[in-house]
């Protein structure tokens, strides 16, 4: 996104302002002096010798008047009454000297220019009329008044001339003063959406990088509940089992050394697969149970597998049209799996284990069962969303997959896990 440019449109009204005060404030000495001037050099043709003192008396007059206006002229305490005082008086003095001598009509000019910032729009035009009577007269050929009825008929179709002239430049002028007033205001209108804009384009940026940090923080902490997660289902259930197998040994070490070299051989298995467990953890790849086997067959290993090392009874039952699951999906039921198993052993003292994948359609859903002492579920302390281990891990880990993970138990009645999480097809 960027600015609208409104500088060059700017400078041009800054520019014609700028050359209009220049105007106000020097032109009408160097109008009255340049209609002395040639009044002076052409007294003899044009000016009567009473025309001479008068016009003598009244062109400092005028310039008096000049001086104290452009002393208060931009005085907004007296302005209100002094312009249109200024401007009668010039005007009286123009026709007057215009009387004296046709070229003062240079300096009576000025009242075409200035009537609009110096009345009010009714006044202005009137004002510009009541000086288009000196205008008229100083071209009708015979000065003030007409001697000769040809030359009265001159100054008739003079003034009306000027006249239709002043209220066509008076309409034009007002409409290009609502237009320049128009532009100022949308020159005004864009330079503050341009501020707006750039205060907004910059709180973005503030925002953006914020943002970023946050993402950042994000993925770090993401990466942390991951790795801590599955350290805990691999690597940790993995220790718990060789501890159980190692203590096995221990404790039939003399009386039978054939049981105890089975369970020492299974610490050992249970040992490397850990190892291979956290490497693929680190380099946040799939189960090992699943770089060959789909999930049918790596859950129903896993099963047996738990089987054999606790010596609960379990089974493990597919339901439904397998598909080849995306890894993700397959890695977190296989992990629930895990995980739901490692409670049964830990704390329900169950005798029997059933675990039942689904595949429904659009979801697959995973039920862990077993018939051990149970619990109250609102015994529970409340999931918070952020609980790495046990349950509150594996509701956190369905809810990445855009799923949820239910549990049903009661004292004495067993328990049941069930992981509900969309079917997404391998890619």
């Amino acid at each position: 996104m960027g600015t609208v440019r409104t500088g060059g449109d700017t400078a041009a009204v800054r520019t014609a302002e700028q050359w209009w005060e220049w105007f106000f404030r020097y032109g009408p000495y160097g109008l009255l002096g340049l209609a002395t001037v040639i009044s002076a050099m052409s007294a003899d043709l044009v000016m009567s010798r009473t025309g001479m003192y008068v016009a003598g008396v009244l062109v400092p007059v005028a310039l008096a008047l000049q001086i104290w206006w452009s002393r208060i002229r931009h005085r907004p305490s007296r302005r209100s009454w002094a312009a249109p005082v200024y401007f009668v008086v010039r005007t009286l003095l123009a026709f007057v000297l215009s009387w004296c001598s046709p070229f003062f009509s240079m300096y009576a000019v000025l009242s075409y220019f200035d009537a609009g910032s110096l009345l009010s729009r009714r006044a202005a035009r009137v004002g510009m009329l009541a000086n288009a009577v000196t205008m008229a007269g100083s071209q009708c050929g015979s000065g003030f008044p007409p001697d000769t009825p040809t030359n009265w008929a001159a100054f008739g179709i003079l003034f009306t001339l000027h006249g239709t002239l002043i209220l066509v430049f008076a309409q034009i002028g007002t409409r290009e003063a609502e237009h320049a007033r128009t532009q100022l205001d949308i020159i005004d209108e864009l330079e503050s959406a341009n501020a707006r804009l750039e205060q907004a384009l910059a709180e973005n940026a503030g925002l953006h990088a914020q943002l970023l940090v946050q993402a950042r923080e994000a993925g770090v902490a993401d990466e942390r509940s991951r790795l801590a997660a599955e350290i805990h289902d691999t690597i940790a259930q993995g220790l718990t089992g060789i501890i159980a197998q190692l203590q096995v040994v221990t404790s039939t070490a003399e009386s039978d050394p054939a049981t105890a070299r089975v369970h020492l051989d299974r610490a050992a298995a249970l040992a490397r697969h850990s190892l291979g467990e956290a490497r693929r953890s680190v380099s946040n790849l799939v189960p090992a149970a699943l770089a060959h086997d789909d999930l049918p067959e790596a859950l129903g290993k896993t099963v047996a597998s738990w089987a054999e090392r606790t010596g609960v009874r379990a089974e493990c039952t597919v339901t439904g049209t397998a598909e080849p699951l995306h890894d993700e999906v397959g890695a977190t039921l296989l992990r629930i799996a895990e995980e739901a198993l490692a409670n049964v052993g830990r704390h329900s003292g169950a005798t029997r284990v059933g675990v039942t994948l689904s595949f429904m359609g659009d979801e697959v859903t995973l039920d862990v069962r077993d018939d051990g002492c149970g619990f109250d579920p609102v015994a529970l302390p409340p999931y918070r969303g952020s609980d790495g281990f046990g349950l509150g891990g594996m509701r956190a880990r369905a809810e990445r997959m855009a799923g949820a993970v239910v549990v049903e138990s009661e004292p004495g009645n067993g328990a049941v896990v069930c992981a509900r999480v969309p079917l997404v097809p391998q890619q």
